[in-house]
């Protein structure tokens, strides 16, 4: 009920007027069943922009540290955002489980492939989270491209531009990977599957890609930006 309300009654309304999204490839959506939706991953607005073009609710898998922070925990509780650690092994396992587990359901879930925000616009090396996930539960994979959000609201800004942009979602083809049965944990299937979705999201967005992750260039960028440390000479005549 609380999602509904938000995405019909609050935000719905106020993002369609604001950015005059649009919307390609509705057709390749299945409107019941479960799926993994794979978007890539501009800015924070990206997780309402994709869901309010589909008709039906979408679960999406987020950062934990989302839920640690009171006031905005509640929202993602309401919209049912699964928390996803990112300290990996048991806990990137138990958090595929969760996403698993909806898709049992016959939900929707989404999960951004590059596993944070691009720091430039670019697309990034995709992590495996995805493949695994759609190997393990047999269900199809819908790459979905966003364009023009880093134009809103890019990873280092906090406050949304609202004129002078338009938004567009472009949903892919249903990407079938059933022949990869039982081998979810092949680290060579998952990095095919991967790179595949990857390939498909830059097809759909026209992004030039990095075959690096998009964390560790956001690390080298804060390190490069960073203040040198402070030089303390050692003065030319020691004491004593």
């Amino acid at each position: 009920m609380f999602y509904w309300f938000l995405k019909n009654i609050v935000l719905g309304p106020l993002v369609k007027l604001l950015w005059r999204p649009w919307v390609e490839g509705l057709e390749n959506v299945p409107t019941e069943g479960p799926i993994i939706l794979s978007p890539n991953h501009l800015s924070f607005m990206d997780s309402l922009f994709m869901p309010l073009m589909l008709s039906r609710r979408v679960v999406f898998l987020g950062k934990s540290d989302y839920f640690d922070k009171w006031y905005i925990s509640w929202f993602f509780k309401g919209v049912g955002v699964i928390p996803v650690r990112r300290e990996g092994g048991e806990a990137g396992e138990a958090s595929l489980r969760a996403g698993v587990e909806q898709l049992g359901k016959g939900l929707a879930v989404a999960l951004y492939p590059e596993g944070t925000r691009s720091p430039d616009g670019k697309l990034y090396r995709g992590k495996t989270g995805a493949a695994r996930m759609a190997i393990r539960a047999g269900v199809p994979v819908i790459p979905v491209g966003i364009i023009g959000s880093y134009d809103v609201q890019p990873h280092n800004k906090k406050i949304p531009r609202v004129r002078g942009v338009r938004v567009g979602v472009r949903f892919g083809r249903p990407l079938d990977f059933t022949r990869y049965e039982g081998k979810e944990d092949d680290r060579f299937v998952l990095r095919s599957v991967t790179d595949e979705i990857m390939y498909e999201l830059m097809l759909l967005t026209g992004q030039e890609y990095v075959d690096e992750y998009a964390a560790k260039v956001k690390d080298q960028m804060k390190k490069a930006a960073a203040p040198p440390p402070e030089r303390r000479d050692e003065p030319l005549v020691k004491a004593g």
